[in-house]
C-alpha cells in the first residue's frame, strides 16, 4: 500500500516541476485516488502494484510555431522563451541545428548574422532555398523573428574602420555593431531568455602556431573568443533571470589537433576559460548560466575553411568509442537541454558531444599498432 508520506513527495515534485517550467501538467494520483484503486472500489481492475500509473501523466511536449504535441517522460519545454542567436549563416551548421532544435521546443528565435553573409543568407530563406531543412517536427516551417547584420568583431560604431564601412560586402548595412545589434533587439524584443555565440574566425587558421602573425593570433581570439566577453556585455542586462548563454568549442582548445593553426587552438582555449570566469561573474550579476558545447568535427562550410575536415571526421569515425558520424542535430538537442529549465543547476561547463573521442589517448588506426602476423608453425 501506498503511504501518504509517498504520494506527498511525488505531489511536491511535480509542482516543482510546474513552477520551473519543466513540464505543463503532469497528473498524480490523491491517497484517495491510490486506495480506491487498491481497494477495487474506483470501478477498475487494475492490480495493486499499477496504482500509482492508473492515471496517465498528461506531458506536452512543444514544437514549432506554438503548436503542442503529447509526449510521455520529461520533454523540453521553452514555449513563451525567446532566444538570440549569433553566428547563423547558412542552413548547415551548428548554428542553424541550435535554432531549430530551440524552435522544436517552443522558442521564438532572432538570428545575427554575419554582414558579408546577410544577403545571401536572407535571399536563400527567402527564395526557400532552406525549407527543406526548416521543416519542423509538426510540419510548419522555422521562422525568425528578426534577421540582424552582426560583426561580432566590432562593439561600437567608434570601432569600425573605414575600409570596413566603405567596403562593397557592408554596402547597405548598419547598426552590425555588438552593441547596435544588442540596442535593436532591446527595442524589437524586449528581454530575452537564451544567448547563442556560435561564432569563430582566424585568418591564419592553416598556419602552423609558430608561422602565425601577431594580427593573425589577436584577430583568432577578437572573432572566436573576446566576441563572446562582448556579447555578454551589451546582452546580459537582455536576458531574464535564469536565463542561459551557450557557445562552442572544440577539442583543440585541450588537445593538440596539428593543422588547427593560426592561434585558433588558443582562441579555443581562452573560450573555455571564460566561459567559467563568465559563468561566476554573470552568475552573480543577472542570475544566467554560462556553458559551452565542445563539437565534434562536422563538415560544414566554415569547417572546410580549416582545409582538413574531412579527415578529421574520418579519425572520429574510427577511433571514437560511439563509432557513428556527428550530427549537427545532435548537438542542438544538448544546446537546448543546456538551455531548459532541465540544466539549472549547469554552468560554468565544458559539454563534450563528440561522439566521446575526448575520452581516447590512443588512435585505434596508428599504424604503430600494426602488427606482423604470427607464424604459429614457427
Amino acid at each position: 500500500m501506498v503511504s501518504t508520506q509517498v504520494l506527498s513527495k511525488a505531489a511536491s515534485f511535480v509542482g516543482a516541476l510546474r513552477e520551473h517550467g519543466v513540464v505543463r501538467t503532469l497528473s498524480v494520483p490523491t491517497v484517495r485516488q491510490s486506495r480506491r484503486c487498491q481497494s477495487g472500489k474506483a470501478g477498475t481492475n487494475l492490480p495493486v502494484k499499477h496504482a500509482m500509473t492508473s492515471r496517465s501523466m498528461n506531458v506536452v511536449a512543444a514544437s514549432g510555431n506554438g503548436a503542442t504535441a503529447p509526449s510521455a517522460g520529461l520533454p523540453i519545454d521553452l514555449r513563451g522563451k525567446k532566444a538570440f542567436i549569433a553566428g547563423v549563416a547558412d542552413d548547415q551548421g551548428f548554428g542553424w541545428a541550435i535554432a531549430k532544435q530551440l524552435a522544436e521546443a517552443g522558442a521564438e528565435i532572432s538570428l545575427g548574422v554575419w554582414v558579408p553573409a546577410l544577403n545571401i543568407f536572407e535571399s536563400s530563406y527567402r527564395r526557400g532555398k532552406f525549407d527543406a531543412n526548416r521543416k519542423l517536427a509538426n510540419g510548419s516551417l522555422l521562422e525568425f523573428a528578426h534577421i540582424y547584420p552582426m560583426d561580432a568583431v566590432f562593439d561600437t560604431p567608434e570601432d569600425v574602420p573605414p575600409e570596413i564601412a566603405e567596403n562593397k560586402r557592408y554596402a547597405g548595412n548598419e547598426g552590425y555593431t555588438v552593441s547596435e545589434a544588442a540596442e535593436k533587439l532591446a527595442r524589437d524584443v524586449g528581454k530575452i531568455d537564451i544567448l547563442v555565440h556560435s561564432l569563430a574566425n582566424g585568418p591564419e587558421v592553416q598556419k602552423p602556431l609558430l608561422e602565425t602573425s601577431r594580427r593573425g593570433y589577436l584577430a583568432a581570439l577578437s572573432a572566436s573568443s573576446y566576441s563572446l566577453i562582448s556579447m555578454l556585455q551589451r546582452f546580459g542586462p537582455l536576458l531574464n533571470p535564469g536565463g542561459a548563454v551557450i557557445s562552442l568549442t572544440y577539442l583543440a582548445g585541450a588537445r593538440v589537433i596539428p593543422g588547427y593553426g593560426g592561434g585558433m587552438s588558443s582562441a579555443k582555449a581562452a573560450l573555455e576559460s571564460d566561459t567559467k570566469v563568465l559563468a561566476f561573474e554573470a552568475g552573480r550579476k543577472w542570475n544566467v548560466r554560462v556553458n559551452t558545447i565542445s563539437a565534434g568535427p562536422l563538415g560544414s562550410r566554415a569547417a572546410k575553411a580549416i582545409g582538413f575536415i574531412d579527415d578529421m571526421i574520418r579519425y572520429s569515425y574510427e577511433n571514437a568509442p560511439i563509432q557513428k558520424e556527428l550530427s549537427a542535430y545532435e548537438i542542438g538537442s544538448v544546446a537546448a537541454f543546456l538551455c531548459s529549465p532541465l540544466a539549472s543547476a549547469v554552468t560554468g561547463h565544458v559539454m563534450y558531444v563528440d561522439n566521446g573521442l575526448n575520452t581516447m589517448g590512443l588512435a585505434l588506426d596508428s599504424k604503430v599498432l600494426e602488427r606482423e602476423p604470427v607464424d604459429a608453425s614457427a
